[in-house]
């Protein structure tokens, strides 16, 4: 019986191929997934646009009549079009709420709405919420903060989005803020949280920066600032280390 000869050992040139091989493997995954990161965010942030505006056209297109549609004019469609639309309604809207017969309009048909027993609620909230966001001076959702939530030792990420009810601040002599602690990967969702001033510290990140945080699972950080600041953040209503508050 024949005894089978040892494989040969590779020699200087051999290894030089196989190292090659690996080389262009390594460097072709790495262009792959250097076009899908380049790729994807772009391609999927279109095709959301394009499912908006399509939304948008498909809903408010047809309720353009037809003698001004200027699609009926043309071999093709326009795109955006209802867009277009929506914006210089509202735009028309705001011009006219802003001079007096519009003012004298809204608040009668405020009247109207403030006499039915349970859309005056709906209503009222509603414009609540949008007056405090859309406001060019407002603070809600303006700082991002952390507190120890569910329990002792556990960080969460939250915002403030002000101060609580009147009747809400007397049950405590601590003073409390307002702090929505978001869900991830959809910050749509949350817990509402009335927590003392003191046990809430404020980091050094915008709210952008706080709901990609929240929404990639904290996969996505932002910049460390602590080389130009000095801190990652500060309690609210404490100095910080150089004597001015926060």
């Amino acid at each position: 019986m024949e005894k089978e000869s040892p494989s040969p050992v590779p020699n200087g040139s051999e290894k030089l191929v196989q190292s090659h091989k690996l080389s262009l493997t390594a460097r072709f995954r790495a262009y792959f997934l250097a076009g899908v990161l380049v790729t994807a965010p772009a391609g999927i942030t279109i095709y959301l646009a394009w499912l908006f505006i399509n939304f948008i056209d498909g809903t408010i297109g047809t309720l353009i009549p037809v003698q001004y549609n200027p699609e009926q004019f043309m071999p093709f469609s326009i795109p955006g079009l209802g867009l277009l639309a929506v914006l210089a309604l509202l735009t028309l809207v705001g011009a006219f709420a802003a001079g007096y017969v519009g003012r004298l309009v809204v608040r009668l048909g405020e009247g109207l709405v403030d006499k039915m027993p349970v859309v005056r609620h709906i209503y009222s909230a509603l414009k609540q919420i949008f007056e405090t966001v859309l406001a060019q001076q407002s603070t809600a959702f303006r700082e991002v903060v952390v507190l120890e939530y569910p329990r002792l030792g556990i960080w969460s990420i939250g915002f403030i989005t002000g101060p609580p009810h009147s009747e809400i601040q007397r049950a405590t002599e601590d003073e409390l803020i307002t702090v929505v602690v978001p869900t991830s990967p959809i910050p749509t969702a949350g817990y509402l949280l009335f927590v003392p001033r003191k046990d809430v510290m404020v980091l050094d990140m915008t709210v952008d920066e706080g709901l990609k945080v929240v929404m990639s699972g904290g996969i996505v950080s932002p910049p460390d600032r602590r080389k130009r600041v000095g801190s990652v953040g500060v309690p609210l209503g404490r100095p910080s280390d150089e004597g001015s508050p926060l």
